[in-house]
């Protein structure tokens, strides 16, 4: 196989790659407040929100970007949550299911 031939053919597969990781990533929808498995845990979108009442655990400074379920970067605006594997969850967010990292 010529080289031309070699680079074409190992830069389209990582082309052809890419494409579908960053189709894959655009798929994920965000995780509605009203989603019956965000309600059984109390999620909310912002946790200057939380019923401290009825949350007596939620702590101050307590956010989805800081839980240890968090699986996007601190820095993102939305990010995976392992207890909501198809859905991203706002990263100013909170639910009871908070853990510390």
């Amino acid at each position: 196989m010529n080289p031309f031939r070699r680079n074409f053919v190992i830069g389209s597969i990582g082309m052809g790659a890419s494409l579908w990781l960053t189709r894959a990533s655009a798929d994920a929808a965000s995780l509605s407040v009203s989603d019956p498995a965000a309600k059984a845990v109390g999620y909310t979108e912002n946790a200057a929100k939380v019923d401290k009442t009825k949350y007596p655990n939620f702590a101050a400074g307590q956010t989805c970007a800081n839980c240890s379920l968090y699986e996007g970067k601190s820095s993102d605006a939305w990010g995976g949550c392992t207890l909501f594997a198809d859905k991203l969850v706002a990263s100013p967010g909170w639910c009871s299911s908070y853990t510390n990292m």
